[in-house]
């Protein structure tokens, strides 16, 4: 393949997080965010964070002819079992019960396409463990509303910061966006940002 220069980015995700991580690291882009149903075929469920990314940049570069479509999708998993973004306060309560005290593994999958076709895909895993918080941690921290919009009910950039007691792996991972797996994966695909 070509490298891949001059040419527009695209992000095919509404994540205010990710938009800040690419301008963060100075790539620039536009977002385009996918409609399509997160639908993962494997029947392993630690595969469907690339996949759902893949399934993202796919469908953005179908309409965006041209570009180069970076798709994502974070997961938090506890024991196996992924836990996606809580519906009600009650839920998120539940999810960050489960997590307390203990480690999860937090996967993100990365998703290059172009012109309806994926040039490359990979995931990256990282470990967090939270500290052993009061159940009134938990509820204050859910009554923020913070943990409504994320994986697993926390933010690990956020408020739910004070739930963490350490990280093994990318941080940006956790937030939804792991840079160096991206970058690896672009400079291995020869997209120069």
């Amino acid at each position: 393949m070509d490298d891949l220069k001059n040419f527009d980015i695209v992000l095919a995700s509404g994540s205010p997080r990710r938009r800040e991580i690419l301008t963060l690291i100075g790539v620039k882009f536009r977002v385009v965010v996918s409609g399509e149903e997160e639908n993962p075929k494997s029947t392993n469920p630690l595969d469907f964070p690339r996949e759902n990314a893949e399934i993202k940049a796919l469908a953005v570069s179908k309409h965006e002819r041209g570009a180069v479509v970076l798709g994502f999708d974070t997961l938090v998993f506890l024991d196996g079992v992924p836990l996606g973004k809580p519906k009600t306060h009650e839920e998120a309560l539940e999810m960050l019960k489960k997590l307390n005290n203990r480690g999860h593994k937090v996967i993100t999958g990365v998703a290059v396409a172009r012109d309806g076709a994926l040039l490359g895909s990979s995931q990256c895993e990282t470990e967090v463990f939270f500290r052993n918080n009061s159940l009134q941690e938990l509820q204050e921290y859910v009554n923020s509303n913070d943990p409504m919009d994320k994986a697993g009910a926390y933010g690990i950039q956020t408020r739910g910061a004070k739930l963490i007691k350490s990280v093994n792996g990318c941080y940006y991972n956790v937030v939804g966006l792991p840079v160096s797996c991206t970058l690896d994966l672009l400079g291995e695909l020869k997209v120069s940002l």
